[in-house]
């Protein structure tokens, strides 16, 4: 199942993002992204919409999609929550697309857009 919040943003400006969005370009092609998240999420609906049109741009394809919902006692539900820690969302994983070796993470608190937090992860990691 997709995640509607995940659909580029038509008026998103990938040119001041362009740094961003060069470094997702220079590994589009050997990773694989996974977003966690839900449409009735606020965060989920500010965020993700610019975070999709930022791989449309980067030309990014390998994304995966895990809608999640919340439990009454406040933590989430759904596909692979456990295995990949998921408490707060959105949260993306990005992954090495041949190793499975996790090479950035951003998760709902990080105090700059999906993109360009995820890209800093990176290049920090030498890719």
């Amino acid at each position: 199942m997709d995640l509607e919040t995940m659909r580029p943003n038509p008026v998103w400006d990938a040119e001041s993002r362009g740094d961003a969005v060069a470094v997702l370009e220079s590994v589009a092609d050997d990773v694989v992204v996974k977003v966690w998240g839900g449409d009735w999420c606020t965060d989920c609906r500010s965020q993700l919409p610019d975070f999709g049109a930022a791989l449309e741009a980067a030309g990014v394809e390998a994304v995966e999609h895990y809608p999640v919902e919340t439990a009454d006692d406040g933590s989430k539900i759904g596909p692979d929550v456990e295995a990949y820690g998921i408490e707060l969302i959105p949260t993306v994983v990005v992954e090495d697309a041949v190793t499975g070796e996790e090479r950035a993470r951003f998760v709902e608190e990080a105090d700059v857009p999906i993109a360009v937090s995820l890209a800093r992860d990176l290049e920090a990691g030498g890719d």
